[in-house]
């Protein structure tokens, strides 16, 4: 009965997305996986997008760091250095090779983030310098949880640096052939 209703919908037909056209409307919605050791995609990575390629299909990656001020969890991928950039090559290549299209999402957790995993153990940088509530825990790089420290509000002339992070990540995107 179920699969009489889905036969009614939408969801298995052809969609155009501005240059890009979809077989179906299926999409893999982002999702962290933390599999990227030292913020490189690896072999790992490979597999997990290319199991949930179809030809025609649409991927968004999970959220993908933009610099190293930007992590809030371990192991999730970048894509601000030449290492980061040269391995989403080979993401993109195998989901291309199955036919799908692949989006990279560009992230930065801003306040949702801890002293362990910014440089120099400095204040993770957000738009206030009021913490996270203490409701709420961290995923620890050692699988334990704590608590979101206070951040450090950015200054009006630090959030060009920002922004000029975000542009970069979106032209190593287009080097590692997302689009």
């Amino acid at each position: 009965m179920a699969e009489n209703r889905i036969k009614g919908t939408s969801l298995f037909s052809p969609y155009k997305m501005g240059k890009f056209s979809l077989s179906h409307r299926v999409v893999l919605a982002p999702m962290t996986r933390c599999r990227a050791l030292f913020g490189i995609p690896g072999d790992a990575l490979v597999e997990y997008y290319t199991q949930r390629s179809t030809p025609g299909g649409l991927v968004i990656t999970e959220g993908t760091l933009i610099s190293p001020t930007a992590p809030g969890f371990p192991h999730v991928p970048g894509i601000y250095s030449d290492a980061q950039v040269e391995a989403w090559k080979k993401v993109v290549d195998a989901v291309h090779a199955k036919g799908s299209i692949i989006f990279c999402q560009l992230w930065h957790v801003g306040r949702a983030s801890h002293q362990v995993y910014q440089p120099g153990g400095a204040a993770p940088i957000s738009s206030t310098n009021k913490a996270i509530s203490s409701r709420w825990r961290i995923l620890m790089p050692d699988g334990t949880y704590g608590t979101y420290p206070a951040p450090r509000a950015l200054g009006t002339s630090e959030i060009l640096e920002v922004v000029e992070h975000y542009s970069q990540a979106a032209l190593n995107a287009i080097r590692a052939v997302f689009l």
